[in-house]
Order: structure tokens, then sequence, then C-alpha cells
């Protein structure tokens, strides 16, 4: 049994998901304690509760403390099962997070699974549909996973209350990575989205990336999109493409925040990535460790900026598997990440 300290490193619940899907990987029993305890609310959450129950289902594993605010858990899978599932979060809580928890070990199955979740797709503090569908699933492509994403409803905080759907293909091997560097910016394109709002809330959206980016950098697309939704809700996505690689941002809008606030948040996480020599954003190196750990050759990344998200991931995976993660360069900065499997 692997035992796991909730409370190290940046203490919140990607240590949970990390966890559960390495259990579900390497098959080994997890007892994980501390659960979040640097958040303001310790313990599973609805959302990390739904994450728990996700990776039991499609494992068939055995549970002890799998209940809202609980601080322990006990995880023993029985295997890898794919198929048909449903889950449903209760509250706003990220639909794309109870995703990555299963994603990778469903690409392991012998069969492609269907999956759909419902919660929240645009919430903060968590990726959102679109960043993940068109800008993860990049890459993860790249390493050999085949998937489907699809936005039946959107689901914003503080509501939640949308659906996405997603198909996982068995991947016969993860393949290495390595983007040591980005290249020439090739364009930027966009995406601003309202829903169950005025479409002129999107076009000032639009409208603020166009004067404050437009006369320097190659501007290219920037959708406007109404999103299907119970509730309202808007947004606005960057993705800057480059010769060997691409970054992206997003922000949220949120009651009282004017659409040119929204825009701005967009705007200058993006400009701070483009003044660093970072080949991917922070938050993909984040989100691509865990499955290059599964790769049978070396792999290397350029962050823009290492995180204790980052540091923390690492520790949590070689305390699961044969491998070596080093990352170069101190929190905060920019930072080269080395994963080389040890025989």
């Amino acid at each position: 049994m692997i035992s796991v300290d909730g409370s190290q490193g940046e203490g919140g619940g990607q240590i949970l998901r990390t966890s559960l899907t390495l259990s579900l990987m390497t098959g080994k029993d997890l007892v994980i304690s501390n659960i979040r305890a640097n958040r303001p609310k310790p313990g599973l959450r609805p959302q990390h509760l739904k994450a728990v129950e996700a990776a039991a289902t499609v494992g068939k594993a055995e549970t002890q403390g799998a209940y809202l605010g609980s601080d322990k858990l006990v995880f023993r899978p029985k295997g890898l099962y794919p198929g048909r599932y449903r889950f449903d979060i209760s509250t706003a809580g990220a639909t794309t997070l109870v995703l990555q928890t299963i994603f990778l070990p469903l690409t392991r199955g012998m069969a492609t699974s269907h999956l759909t979740i419902t919660g929240g797709t645009h919430v903060p503090w968590s990726p959102s549909f679109h960043y993940l569908d068109q800008h993860w699933l990049t890459f993860m492509r790249q390493i050999g996973c085949q998937a489907t994403l699809t936005l039946e409803s959107a689901g914003f905080y503080p509501k939640g209350a949308g659906e996405i759907k997603a198909i996982i293909r068995p991947a016969r091997q993860i393949k290495p990575l390595v983007i040591a560097t980005r290249g020439k910016l090739k364009r930027i394109r966009g995406l601003s989205a309202v829903a169950n709002l005025d479409q002129h809330i999107a076009k000032r959206q639009r409208n603020q990336v166009l004067r404050r980016m437009g006369d320097r950098y190659p501007l290219s697309d920037i959708r406007i999109v109404r999103l299907p939704a119970r509730f309202k809700g808007t947004m606005l996505m960057l993705l800057a493409e480059f010769e060997h690689s691409q970054s992206c941002y997003f922000s949220l809008g949120e009651l009282g925040k004017p659409a040119e606030r929204v825009a701005d948040e967009a705007i200058d996480t993006l400009e701070s990535f483009l003044s660093t020599d970072g080949a991917i954003d922070e938050y993909l190196a984040d989100q691509l460790l865990l499955p290059l750990a599964f790769a049978d050759e070396p792999s290397q990344l350029c962050t823009s900026r290492v995180t204790k998200h980052l540091v923390t991931n690492a520790a949590i995976i070689q305390a699961f598997l044969p491998v070596s993660i080093e990352i170069q360069v101190d929190l905060g900065q920019p930072g080269l990440v080395s994963i080389v499997p040890r025989s």
C-alpha cells in the first residue's frame, strides 16, 4: 500500500486526484491522509468526492472514508473496467478535474469508454472545458491518447448544471514528448463566449483584445460564440500557436465584472507567458507530467513558470513509479522539466 500525506506541498485536491490516477494505473492500494489540509475547507468536498467515486467505479475499488468532509481515504482498486458511465456533481464542482482523474486509466482499457459528467464546466481554479478540448487534448493526442470531448451544456460558477461528454479509446502506449523551445509565434486565436447574456458582452471582450493586442501580435479568428447553458456566464480564451508548441489562457466573467476586465485578465496572463522563453504554459506542464511518467523514453518540457503544483505532483508520481523527475530553476521562474523512466 502506498501512503500519501495530503498536506505536503500545495496541499490541495490535486494530490488526491493524482494519487487516485496512479493507484488505478499501477494497481497499488492507496491510503491518503490529511486530505486538502491546506485549504480553508479541508477534507473531501463534492467535486473531490465525485472524483473518488468515479475512480472507484472504473476500478471496482473498495474504499474507506469516501464521504463529504473526510480527511482520510483508503482506496483498493481491483482492475480497470472501460464502459459507459455517468457522474453527477451536485455543485459547480469541476467536471474537467473529474474527467482528468480517470482519463489516463481508461486509455489502458481494452475497449472504448463513454463518459457523461455534469457540474461546472467553466469555474475558477480549474481548467475550463475549452482549455481541455482545444489545448490539453492536442498534446494528449500527440503522446498517443485518442479521445473526443463534447460540451453539451456550459456550467458556470456558482450555478454549475453543465454537462460534458467524453469518448476515450484504448492507447497502445504513451509516447514521450520533447518541447524545449516554442519557436516563432504564428498566430493568436481566441474564443469570446456568453451564455444567456447579450452578445454585446462577447463583442466587448473581443474588442478589448483587438485594442490591446491587435497592433503588436498576429491575431486571427477571435470568435464570438453563444454557449448552450441553463444559467448565465461569460468567458474569454486566448490560444497562442507557435512553430513547436502552443499556450492557452482563459478568464471568466462574474456579476459586476466588466467585459473589458474579463478580457484584460486573459490578456495579462498570456502576455506574462510571452515575456518568458517557456514553450508551454505552467498549467499544461503540470497536467502533462503524469501521463509522460508512463512513457518508455525520456521527455522534456520547458514551462513558463515552475509552480508548487508541479513540484508536488512530481513528488507524488515518484512515490508510485520508477521514474526520475528533475525540475531545473526555482518556484515562480521558467524552468526545464525532465521525466526519465528508471529501469
